[in-house]
């Protein structure tokens, strides 16, 4: 073959360097959605001038309407003239233009941030949208720690963060919130096209996963089955109607297996749903074994020890000194020792979460603990919140917990799956002597451990179960395990002991 100047080239030779342009790639879609993010930053200043435009025309019209009817009508008009050119609602146009408003006024440094795109806009509206619930007052903090969380991270592990600072600054606690929000739990139909019907339910978090986790437990337990009916009826075994023929208890292609069932998971999943809706329990799935009807929905939640032993001091909770009896320990009274909390500037309740981050009400939290055989404690620095070890830290079943513990999303840059989808992978191949131990180990999705191994990117630990991933390009990337659902404090920020106080006194909890 012969390039465009005659000249002949080795046929084994490839003249294009792949990496050299994956990088030439990677740095033109950076510096392009920078451009882009830089721009949307400019379009929503306009349309914040256009919200204001709106409040000064309300103002100078000499209609006889209030004054909120009069800025709506003139923000309508406004956003009418704009949602032609743009080709849009004109109530999308109207939403949007008092959201950049609000940006442009509640939220500078945000808006600072966006327009330099050291954030995009789907941070700014998780910055915007758990904000929401803040007072003035601490608007200015929340957003300076909410900016610098979002920066170097996606908007879904981001969140986490966010909703706690917001957690912490609010007015009101999410125990409070959710007592209120629960009055509001519902289920609803709604009319689809072709014969379908959709219904929706609103209620606790962990009751949503829970009802959630029973059901892909169910669901997986008939593909497993309906896979094994296949074998067996390939091999002329005969099926057992009640299926308990087999020691695995699977049953056979009468029992629970079905070789003609191909049904995928989100198929079961809503088939059982409305089976067990319909008749109490999945009779028309089950086995006479009672096999699905006796999985039981699993529910992984992180409790501070304080939120677990003691009721709500918050101003303006209701207390339940009930439910630490289910502790065995003697429970507090409003306010009691209330000083203690605050002299470290939090919150007296520190909310629990579900696996995966999301927080959830310390009475629910309190009701699973109280129901729970066994609990796993994991120690936390007092300073840095850095997770120290989970109880009895010995080799596979507790080396196991405490990377559960540490790792609670997929530890690629980016990825914020839960712990229930991770395979714990060697940062160096045990193939390769890579020891099993914790500075060895990391958990992977199984979308990004097939990509560690099958792929240029590399990973290496640096201690304390930080991760610098290096991608086939050469540029690296720093992931931190998340910060437990614990608080934090500075040195300088505790309080000194008191005179008073005798050191042979026990501490106050």
């Amino acid at each position: 073959m012969t390039n465009t100047v005659g000249a002949v080239q080795d046929p084994g030779v490839d003249p294009v360097d792949p990496v050299a342009v994956l990088a030439m790639v990677t740095s033109g879609v950076a510096v392009t959605e920078a451009s882009i993010i830089r721009l949307q930053a400019v379009r929503d200043a306009h349309l914040a001038v256009a919200q204001r435009l709106a409040e000064h025309l309300a103002t100078a019209s000499e209609a006889s309407s209030t004054r909120g009817e009069a800025v709506d009508l003139a923000a309508r008009s406004v956003a009418a003239e704009l949602a032609a050119v743009l080709h849009m609602s004109d109530r999308v146009v109207q939403g949007r233009m008092a959201r950049a408003a609000e940006l442009m006024t509640r939220y500078p440094i945000t808006m600072q941030a966006f327009t330099e795109a050291r954030i995009n806009t789907a941070h700014v509206r998780l910055i915007q949208d758990t904000g929401a619930r803040l007072d003035d007052e601490v608007r200015a903090e929340y957003e300076q720690v909410a900016v610098a969380a979002c920066e170097g991270e996606t908007p879904h592990r981001a969140k986490r963060i966010v909703e706690r600072i917001a957690e912490r600054l609010a007015p009101r606690s999410l125990t409070e919130r959710h007592r209120t929000a629960q009055e509001k739990r519902t289920v609803w139909r709604e009319e689809l096209p072709d014969g379908q019907k959709q219904l929706g339910l609103i209620h606790s978090a962990a009751i949503i996963d829970g009802i959630f986790d029973r059901l892909t437990q169910q669901a997986h337990l008939i593909k497993t089955a309906n896979a094994k009916a296949v074998k067996e009826a390939a091999s002329g075994i005969a099926p057992d109607p009640d299926g308990l023929g087999n020691s695995d208890g699977l049953g056979d292609s009468d029992g629970l297996g079905d070789p003609a069932d191909d049904r995928t998971l989100d198929q079961l999943r809503a088939d059982l749903c409305a089976d067990t809706l319909l008749t109490g329990t999945p009779s028309g799935h089950d086995t006479t074994a009672g096999l699905l009807a006796a999985i039981r929905a699993r529910v992984e939640v992180t409790i501070p020890a304080f939120t677990a032993m003691r009721p709500d001091t918050a101003t303006g909770c209701d207390s339940h000194p009930e439910v630490g009896a289910a502790f065995g320990i003697r429970t507090e009274r409003p306010g009691e020792r209330a000083g203690l909390w605050a002299a470290f500037g939090v919150r007296a309740e520190q909310p629990a979460e579900l696996a995966g981050g999301q927080p959830i009400d310390t009475d629910t939290a309190r009701i699973l603990a109280g129901g729970a055989t066994a609990w796993e404690r994991v120690l936390t620095h007092p300073v840095t919140g850095a997770i120290l070890a989970v109880d009895h830290y010995r080799p596979n079943a507790d080396l196991r917990r405490l990377l559960h513990a540490r790792d609670s999303r997929c530890r690629f840059l980016t990825c914020g799956l839960p712990p229930r989808t991770q395979d714990l992978d060697h940062t160096v191949d045990a193939a390769y002597g890579g020891p099993t131990e914790e500075g060895n180990l990391g958990g992977l999705c199984r979308r990004h451990h097939v990509l560690k191994h099958q792929t240029a990117w590399k990973v290496k630990q640096l201690g304390a179960g930080i991760l610098e991933w290096t991608s086939p390009t050469g540029a690296s990337y720093i992931d931190k395990p998340p910060p437990p659902v614990t608080f934090t404090i500075h040195q300088s920020d505790m309080p000194g002991p008191d005179p008073d106080t005798s050191p042979d006194q026990p501490p106050p909890f």
